[in-house]
């Protein structure tokens, strides 16, 4: 009927499709028009913005959004930008019936568009918006506004509509004096008349203009460019084939960390305008860029763009989603945060909770957090993500213990669990799982994992000298015993000094089968046959059965530290 050619027609469809989120017929549209123009970089684009929609909403991120309904009136609210770095006045652009003047765009219908703002009261709570004061709202198209980082000018777009000539869209300037703004004056990028100039963004130094232009010498539709504020002859450029499309690409916006923020229906996207975030690579001179989407919900089929972040990861942008006519909103949106955290427990030797105990944690990020234990021996801290700590447990009458790890860099939620076992200072503590074969004072392997551990406490303890003490059973005669357990206790102390434990601190002892265990909380409940208090002399044992009498016996073999001096090599 329109007689378009049926290529065009295909990409037409393609587009509306993927504005209405219907990936899968957008899809075969777009491939249909491939076919006829394979070399099409923006339909490939598109294209595979349609394969990858469903996967970006589905992935999600951790913004969440809702709309701002004091900014939107039963109009077009849009572009909504924070002045100076309090965050508590924005401005942004509507087409409210309150817009000053009488005329409406032929296009739309709405009354020509008028820059508004709301400030914060007491209560840190917006009030309701009114048009800015001053001499710049007129009955012409105003908005889509910037500021200079002194917050002492605006930058904004100006569109005028005069009877039997070109609309005219051009960047211009106005000026704070109190609360009330000057009259625009045009900001001069160009001779060119012909083309149009719009959407600025300043950078946080002040040093550039960011626009957006059709003018020759672009990618294609509407390209972002940059002009020096300081010194503007020769300085404009293009942003690059990294940031600009054969599509428009638009709504630029800078934060205070460099990167840039844009809109555009030419990068792969959700569909229609989409907002990516770009981040410079290399030498900033070369104008390169790695850009990526900002991902659902901050994107949607429908038109997303105009970004402005506060203080942190929180701010407004515009979005026509879930209008039917088609009207844009302002949205707010929050960074629900990577909740890190590392809970554990301080216990004695017993599996008993230490109370009081000082749990300190400190991370190569500078961060440094004390925790008194609970009653029950827990604690937890909020940690960071991508940073390696070291955490150190300690309480009155007790060794300290240190442990160290790294939270994960990922953007998830994790928990990280955590048990510090602390030695008393004032009775033994058994070191488990020491082994030797029958009648040999020789370590063997399996025993080195445990005797590790120690070693790392008389490191994290440098002061502390111990008796290394090491326990028989029952049978065999008593000089056999002692002989059997002082040269093990010798082996033990050995292999410590191998590893970097100075002799002096250790006194190796063996008792033979002299010094019968007595049934600790711990031992009652790894072996429920016995309680509390027990003592498993000979003459006890006998009387036990002999499954239990063997229980008895595993018990009673042991090596065992206890703490001798608190003050070596303390002067």
């Amino acid at each position: 009927r329109y007689e378009y050619p049926d290529s065009t027609t295909h990409f037409m469809l393609a587009q509306a499709l993927h504005a209405d989120g219907k990936y899968a017929a957008a899809l075969r549209s777009y491939d249909k028009y491939l076919e006829f123009c394979p070399d099409d970089s923006l339909a490939i684009n598109c294209a595979e913005g349609c394969r990858t929609a469903q996967e970006i909403r589905a992935r999600g991120s951790r913004y969440v959004v809702k709309q701002a309904k004091l900014f939107n009136s039963r109009r077009a609210d849009f572009c909504p930008m924070y002045l100076g770095t309090d965050c508590d006045q924005i401005y942004y652009t509507s087409t409210t019936e309150k817009a000053t003047g009488d005329k409406k765009s032929e296009i739309t219908g709405m009354k020509n568009a008028d820059v508004f703002f709301s400030k914060k009261n007491e209560k840190g709570e917006w009030e309701r918006p009114e048009p800015v004061e001053g001499e710049l709202n007129t009955e012409f198209d105003e908005g889509i506004v910037a500021f200079s980082p002194d917050a002492q000018t605006m930058y904004l777009t100006k569109a005028r509509r005069e009877l039997n000539a070109p609309t005219s869209v051009e960047i211009y300037t106005s000026t704070r004096s109190d609360a009330k703004w000057s009259a625009p004056v045009k900001f001069e990028i160009t001779a060119d008349t012909l083309s149009t100039f719009g959407h600025p963004a300043v950078s946080p130094d002040g040093e550039y203009l960011y626009f957006v232009s059709d003018m020759p010498g672009g990618y294609g539709g509407k390209d972002i460019w940059r002009i020096s504020l300081k010194e503007r002859q020769g300085s404009l450029v293009n942003l690059g084939p990294d940031i600009n499309t054969e599509g428009n690409d638009d709504f630029p916006y800078v934060r205070s960390d460099g990167s840039l923020y844009f809109s555009s229906d030419g990068h792969p996207g959700m569909g229609g305008l989409d907002i990516f975030r770009a981040t410079a690579v290399g030498d900033p001179a070369d104008l390169r860029w790695k850009v990526e989407n900002m991902g659902f919900p901050i994107n949607s089929a429908g038109d997303d763009f105009g970004i402005t972040f506060g203080k942190g990861e929180d701010g407004f942008f515009s979005s026509n989603r879930g209008d039917a006519r088609g009207y844009d909103h302002i949205y707010s949106f929050e960074y629900d945060p990577v909740r890190i955290t590392i809970e554990g427990l301080v216990m004695d030797k017993d599996e008993e909770p230490v109370k009081n105990a000082i749990i300190r944690i400190v991370g190569n990020d500078g961060s440094n957090q004390k925790e008194v234990a609970r009653d029950d021996g827990s604690f937890s801290f909020a940690l960071q993500r991508g940073v390696k700590y070291v955490m150190l447990a300690g309480a009155k009458g007790y060794l300290n213990q240190k442990q160290e790890f790294a939270s994960d860099s990922t953007m998830e939620d994790a928990n990280y669990w955590v048990e510090f076992i602390l030695p008393s200072i004032s009775k033994p503590s058994v070191v488990e799982n020491i082994f030797y074969d029958y009648d040999k004072a020789d370590l063997r392997p399996e025993s080195k994992t445990a005797l590790n551990e120690l070693i790392a406490v008389l490191h994290d303890n440098p002061n502390v000298t111990i008796e290394m003490a090491s326990h028989t059973d029952r049978w065999g005669s008593d000089a056999y015993n002692i002989n059997l357990s002082e040269r093990r206790a010798k082996s033990v102390v050995d292999y410590l000094v191998e590893n970097g434990i100075s002799r002096d601190r250790l006194q190796p002892h063996g008792y033979g089968k002299s010094r019968p265990k007595t049934v600790t909380k711990r031992i009652a409940r790894l072996y429920p046959q016995f309680k509390e208090g027990d003592i498993l002399t000979e003459e006890f044992i006998k009387t036990l059965s002999e499954e239990d009498q063997q229980a008895a016996d595993q018990i009673n073999r042991r090596t065992e530290f206890s703490v001798l001096s608190l003050t070596y090599n303390m002067k």
